[in-house]
């Protein structure tokens, strides 16, 4: 009976292993999914890593910490899960303990003395557009931005726990948590929803998987898959430039966006130059391939689950692993517990390399070595023949057991002054959940701009405090999933109320008059594609074919341009105005329509354009009905209404701004 039950966990073992290494064959770690919202005629319409942006990144600018990211399906090693909702904290690992899963806030950057010195907050506002003007120019002679435009580095860290009881909440979040009560009830919620096709309408579900660990006299040691995100504060200044733009022509194409367009919107994403300063290690070109670059530093810099106080020796198979950048002069052991995909050993192996990558193919696979019981180990018996001084061979067996959590890079965020630039001096309540913090709300207030309505202070989940004469625009690209409100009315210490903006983190600041707009979160996650060999191929087809000139010699016919004049006007785009309303509520503001060329060649035929829905502004937007005569584009119905609930006007205004 003992037998057939170690048979039989083998056997799932076995499988487990199969399951995991197809995985890893099909792909690399990194992003696969984000949750579909929309269906089309062809197959890009549809969501893969992107589709109203990549990797469902949003804005919660009204919370002090919260960085508004949706729900992923992501790989890891071979280990395919899917998060919850994540909208995560600006937290970063312990920096005096190693208390597993301890978490400190991250300090925001100061605001620059020469703006605090100004008298009055226009003298203020004025001098902090210069600073943020130094920033986009990246000129640091006269203000140095440096001091004060902080990047972190936030990144998706996973592993197999011990905990398989109860339920571990994998970090903190303002607005969301994993709704159920254990392991197996999440399990059982959702393989309902994969059975049913239904959701977990706040989303809060997550597919984290168990598996057998090890098996121990017969009984078999389980272990559950869980993650978390974190942050860390880069010891180093990461240059604007350094930030490659990544053309995914899937969500370009779905957008008829060009470069510069697909650039200054939420669906772009990035990689880093391989080098700031000198050349990556073993590679004088950029460009190509390299074994410890700009990617590998920042990682470096991140601990695992020991936390920042992590000092491991690593020896897999009895072969110590040192830097790669050690040379036989110089051997430096590497630090096992931060996070790296690259280690040396003093021994060629059988293709006579010395430098070895974590994982077989895996080139986005960061591993970090831990202490910490909290992680399962993994144990293995590795032997080999010596020969003793009688010439006589026999076995020399060494048992090996490490524990191991792994991580990818997924954005790096500009923290700027505004996170602590308060010229209106109003008071902070703290934690929106504290007593103290009801005074912000008390009494039917919301943030309307009237005495009586106008909030009285701010707490954490009520961050505005910016001014709002700082912007001279509304919020950028507003998703359905942005929580913060255009402007603000907020009590000050003398109950004068102030308009003022949210000091959050964005994706894109509003509109800086003679600044422009400033992106401060830059997608850098890896795709789990892009680790297949479809991928790298058609990655090369698209460089050269959108590279022609530079890759002719290599085409086996030389290319030609062939341009359809009808189909570019087709997809030219033409941007309009909805009419700015101010009826109160819901406050000033205005949306945004966007029509292609085949859309106006219909409204000047004489159809209508039916059920076109706005821009989200204020909360809200509309499905509007077009039409065109006499030379005007009119709304010729509202959300079913001749006119829009909130008065908009009924004829369309050219946007200028596009």
């Amino acid at each position: 009976m003992q037998k057939g039950i170690v048979d039989l966990t083998r056997q799932v073992m076995l499988q487990q292993l199969y399951v995991e290494e197809k995985i890893r064959s099909d792909g690399a770690s990194g992003l696969k999914q984000v949750r579909h919202h929309g269906d089309g005629t062809k197959p890009f319409y549809g969501a893969s890593h992107v589709d109203g942006s990549v990797a469902s990144m949003h804005d919660h600018a009204n919370y002090i910490r919260t960085v508004g990211l949706g729900e992923l399906g992501m790989v890891m090693n071979g280990i395919d899960f899917r998060t919850r909702h994540n909208d995560y904290h600006l937290l970063m690992p312990s920096q005096h303990t190693k208390e597993y899963n301890k978490l400190d806030e991250i300090q925001f950057p100061n605001v620059p003395p020469e703006v605090l010195s100004k008298h009055t907050v226009e003298e203020q506002i004025t001098e902090m557009r210069e600073w943020f003007k130094a920033w986009r120019d990246q000129n640091h002679v006269k203000r140095d931005y440096r001091k004060y435009f902080k990047p972190v580095l936030c990144y998706m860290e996973g592993g197999w726990t011990t905990n398989t009881q109860t339920l571990e909440e994998p970090f903190s979040s303002d607005r969301h948590h994993i709704d159920a009560s254990s392991w197996f009830d999440l399990q059982d919620k959702v393989r309902f929803t994969s059975y049913s096709g239904g959701k977990s309408n706040l989303e809060n579900y997550a597919y984290l998987p168990t598996t057998i660990m090890n098996v121990v006299n017969g009984t078999p040691e389980y272990a559950q898959w869980n993650y978390r995100i974190a942050c860390h504060p880069l010891s180093r200044d990461v240059p604007l430039n350094a930030f490659i733009p990544q053309d995914d022509l899937k969500a370009r194409l779905a957008r008829t966006q060009n470069m510069t367009q697909y650039i200054n919107s939420r669906t772009c994403r990035f990689s880093l130059t391989a080098t700031i300063n000198g050349n990556a290690h073993r590679s004088p070109d950029k460009n190509k391939g390299y074994s410890w670059g700009l990617l590998d530093e920042l990682m470096y810099e991140i601990p695992g689950k020991d936390n920042y106080i992590a000092n491991i020796t690593d020896d897999p198979f009895g072969l110590t692993a040192y830097h790669t950048r050690s040379t036989t002069h110089n051997l430096t052991k590497l630090n096992t517990g931060y996070y790296h995909r690259w280690y040396k050993v003093l021994e060629h192996d059988a293709m006579g390399q010395t430098n070895i990558h974590r994982g077989f193919a895996d080139e986005n696979l960061f591993v970090a070595a831990t202490t910490q019981p909290h992680i399962a180990p993994m144990k293995v018996r590795s032997c080999h023949k010596e020969t003793d001084g009688h010439h006589h061979q026999h076995d020399v067996c060494n048992d090996y057991i490490h524990r191991y959590t792994y991580a990818i890079p997924l954005e790096i965020i500009y923290l700027t002054p505004l996170y602590k630039w308060n010229p209106f001096d109003l008071p902070y309540h703290g934690d929106s959940n504290s007593n103290e913090a009801k005074i912000v709300t008390k009494n039917g207030r919301n943030g309307d701009l009237s005495p009586e309505k106008a909030l009285n202070g701010t707490h954490s989940a009520f961050f505005y405090k910016t001014p709002n004469a700082f912007f001279s625009g509304s919020e950028t690209e507003k998703d359905k999933a942005d929580t913060a409100r255009g402007v603000v009315g907020v009590l000050d210490k003398h109950n004068v109320v102030q308009h003022v903006a949210a000091s959050g983190t964005r994706i894109f600041l509003p509109n800086i008059d003679g600044v422009g707009m400033l992106r401060t979160r830059f997608p850098i996650m890896p795709i789990h594609g892009e680790g297949a060999a479809v991928w790298r191929e058609v990655a090369a087809m698209k460089e050269m074919l959108m590279n022609m000139g530079t890759f002719a010699p290599l085409f086996e016919s030389a290319p030609t341009s062939v341009v359809d004049v009808k189909a570019l006007l087709a997809m030219k785009e033409y941007h309009f105005i909805v009419p700015p309303t101010t009826r109160d509520p819901p406050g000033l503001h205005s949306h945004d329509i966007t029509l292609h060329g085949d859309d106006i060649e219909n409204l000047k035929a004489g159809h209508e354009l039916k059920g076109i829905f706005t821009s989200l502004a204020n909360g809200h937007q509309h499905s509007i009905d077009i039409s065109y005569q006499n030379g005007q584009y009119n709304i010729s119905s509202c959300d079913g209404l001749p006119r829009c609930w909130d008065d908009h006007g009924t004829t369309l205004l050219e946007n200028t701004n596009n």
